[in-house]
């Protein structure tokens, strides 16, 4: 009998504590985020490697797209909670109804106007082909800008948009005489001796906005304590990633494929450090984006960027 009522026990018990296990399970939130696997994502790679399953809100989730227009079709269409991407195309989407807000920033500088080693200045560049990865990108601003410095306009080149692992073979093939985009494609060439570097970002527009993380206004109002530790262990993420430079190549080449000699090169030009978005900084793209004619009406920095987040 004592028996009996031994194994009756431990049946009860393995009930109890296998409800338990899946009470607390069912409390973690898998958010998924999307990404193209450029540097400029780094800290979401390393905030998936470095999360901490034990007491946490949320379990992240990374989904790889091998272009922009497939990730945000993905953000647009509520498949993906959030995504590391270009603020340009997010700022575009909020333009058109989409709910999404930006909630860091993606790195700081980090990008390159790359060209064939015969071009020596910006006004060489005068009816040759010049490739970036989308009109709405801040890759767009800095061309515009070099431009602009050197009296010319877009108009005077030939602009193409090309997705950014074409770009390097594309400019070692004389197909295009330089290029800006995200890197580690920049660092491709040139680590190739197939380009060079005429401009990095911050010599043409200092405190440069590229990419950010946003998320889903659902996601957000619907799990906003899970919300708020997503952005808070990003923002370590970043912080991590610069003082343990080691440890943070690792996982760039788990997630990236590349030689060190590239990836050693692309980490030389970007921050990952304080990825709060700013006020002043956001208004300054804002103002770029109007100047550049990418956009009359970008949204404001009240209506797209979610600093509470940030906030403990």
């Amino acid at each position: 009998m004592n028996f009996k009522k031994f194994i009756i026990a431990s049946l009860l018990l393995g009930i109890i504590t296998g409800t338990a296990a899946c009470g607390k399970t069912a409390d973690i939130k898998t958010v998924k985020i999307a990404y193209l696997p450029i540097t400029h994502a780094l800290p979401v790679f390393v905030e998936n490697e470095l999360q901490d399953k034990t007491g946490q809100k949320y379990k992240i989730e990374l989904v790889k797209y091998g272009s922009w227009p497939e990730l945000m079709d993905a953000l647009n269409t509520g498949h993906i909670d959030g995504a590391s991407v270009l603020i340009e195309l997010a700022m575009k989407a909020k333009e058109q109804g989409v709910g999404v807000k930006a909630v860091a920033l993606g790195h700081k500088d980090g990008n390159v106007i790359v060209v064939s080693p015969n071009i020596k200045t910006a006004s060489d560049l005068k009816g040759k082909k010049f490739a970036i990865p989308h009109r709405q990108s801040s890759h767009n601003i800095l061309l515009g800008q070099m431009l602009q410095n050197a009296g010319l306009s877009y108009k005077d080149v030939d602009i193409v948009e090309l997705p950014p692992p074409e770009m390097p073979s594309a400019l070692a093939q004389g197909q295009i005489a330089g290029y800006c985009v995200a890197e580690p494609f920049g660092a491709k060439s040139v680590a190739l001796e197939a380009g060079k570097v005429l401009f990095e970002s911050n010599e043409l527009w200092k405190n440069s906005i590229c990419c950010s993380l946003v998320l889903s206004d659902k996601f957000i109002s619907s799990n906003r304590d899970a919300a708020k530790e997503v952005v808070s262990k990003y923002r370590e993420a970043g912080e991590y990633i610069d003082s343990h430079k080691g440890e943070a190549n690792t996982f760039a080449k788990k997630y990236l494929n590349l030689d060190d000699k590239v990836l050693d090169l692309s980490m030389k030009w970007i921050s990952y450090n304080d990825l709060e978005i700013t006020k002043e900084a956001y208004d300054s793209l804002t103002s770029k984006i109007k100047e550049f004619g990418i956009s009359s009406n970008p949204p404001t920095y009240d209506d797209f960027v979610d600093s509470s987040l940030s906030k403990k």
